[in-house]
């Protein structure tokens, strides 16, 4: 995808130093710009841009294109761990509705960029099966950029911006972000179908990032009544429209569509996209019935803490919205919060169920962990005391690390 020497010039002009840009991320992120800047990095100096960079979807690191570049973002993708080391990308941590509530407080942005699809008959524009934070930035925003790209998907019950409140417009017809179409397969299939065997008829279900949660939704065609309450949706979400499993007579509300560009077609046709006050917001969340939040972890201790962020002192990607809905599943009428691991890593070396957290942060806490779930059961740690959850943690842990864990415990147990 090129674009014109003319275009990319009308994009380079908007910056200046001091100013406040914010790009949206996500499939939303216009892959044309990643381009347009690093041919002219120097143009960017004294910028203090914000985005919400997603692992696996926003791999370009802005942060390195300008010495006195400010990047803020919330997560910490793979590739802006240069700059991050350098201490010219800066992490906010944030969970997701908190990342909303931020949004709508802090001053307004000099500079919103998007990728949206061209207007419609009404002269509208969509942002494409993505709603996360559009709505909450353009109409604070002071000017407005949007490159149009027509493969872009346009979601009819999503948000729109007007062709007319765009200040610089840029055609840019090609490809956009996608995501990986695969099917969880070994371990990671036995944790998924674990975790579909707890999902009821009825249940309002969430999945995060993680092959195991995304892999157990397309295992649940035999349900009835099931209703969209998440994030994010993959291509197992199609599995359980065509099958029947979804309830037709409800609103299927999630923040974004990501699979191949043929299911983010269709998904963008079914779904209801809003943004995060609605998809992460706790009142919204905790007030709809059996609520089952299926997310993944890094690694579980035998207290129940969760650890998504951190790979061991380093930090490897972000909150999310996984304790959003981790604390309101477990106020849901029925809901209940589920964390799934493999239950080793580095071949079986190093156990993910630990004694105890070494991360520099809890991400979710134990009093929001219900079911820990890996490759060898379930635990779950509803009602109950220190030691039987230590009890019913070690036993869904790797065989060979049992016995280390079980004294490790028995160590910290006499100390308390």
């Amino acid at each position: 995808m090129m674009l014109r020497s003319l275009d990319a010039e009308r994009v380079l002009v908007e910056f200046r130093p001091g100013l406040r840009v914010y790009l949206q991320g996500a499939i939303g992120e216009p892959l044309v710009l990643r381009d347009i800047l690093a041919g002219a990095p120097d143009r960017l100096a004294g910028v203090r841009l914000t985005a919400c960079l997603l692992p696996g979807m926003n791999e370009f690191d802005y942060g390195a294109l300008a010495g006195d570049l400010e990047v803020t973002t919330f997560l910490l993708p793979t590739a802006a761990r240069g700059s991050f080391e350098a201490g010219r990308t800066r992490v906010r941590p944030l969970p997701y509705s908190q990342i909303a509530a931020a949004f709508a407080a802090d001053p307004p942005f000099d500079l919103a960029i998007f990728l949206v699809t061209p207007p419609d008959a009404d002269g509208d524009c969509s942002f494409g099966p993505l709603a996360d934070f559009p709505r909450l930035i353009w109409p604070r925003a002071k000017r407005v950029m949007a490159f149009v790209n027509p493969r872009l998907p346009r979601a009819p019950r999503g948000p729109k911006i007007p062709f007319a409140a765009i200040d610089v417009v840029i055609d840019a017809e090609g490809p956009f972000i996608t995501g990986p179409d695969g099917e969880a397969g070994g371990d990671l299939g036995r944790i998924a179908d674990l975790i579909a065997g707890l999902i009821p008829d009825g249940a309002a279900i969430q999945t995060g990032i993680g092959g195991a949660p995304a892999a157990a939704v397309a295992r649940l065609t035999d349900r009835r009544g099931l209703v969209v309450r998440s994030g994010m949706v993959t291509e197992g979400y199609r599995t359980l429209m065509e099958a029947g499993a979804l309830d037709p007579d409800a609103d299927h509300i999630t923040g974004l569509a990501l699979g191949t560009e043929d299911f983010m077609r269709w998904g963008a046709e079914r779904f209801i996209f809003a943004d995060a006050t609605v998809t992460h917001g706790a009142a919204v969340l905790a007030a709809t019935p059996r609520l089952h939040a299926l997310n993944s972890a890094l690694e579980v201790d035998l207290f129940g803490q969760a650890n998504l962020e951190w790979r061991s002192d380093r930090l490897a990607s972000g909150l999310g919205g996984a304790p959003d809905f981790a604390a309101a599943a477990r106020r849901s009428s029925g809901g209940r919060a589920v964390l799934a691991l493999p239950s080793s890593a580095k071949g079986g070396a190093l156990s993910r169920i630990v004694a105890r957290l070494e991360a520099p942060t809890v991400s979710i806490p134990r009093d929001d962990t219900d079911l820990v779930i890996t490759e060898y059961g379930v635990a779950d740690l509803r009602g109950t005391g220190l030691d039987e959850r230590a009890e019913k943690l070690i036993a869904i842990a790797t065989p060979a690390h049992r016995d280390g864990l079980a004294a490790a415990w028995d160590v910290m147990r006499r100390a308390m």
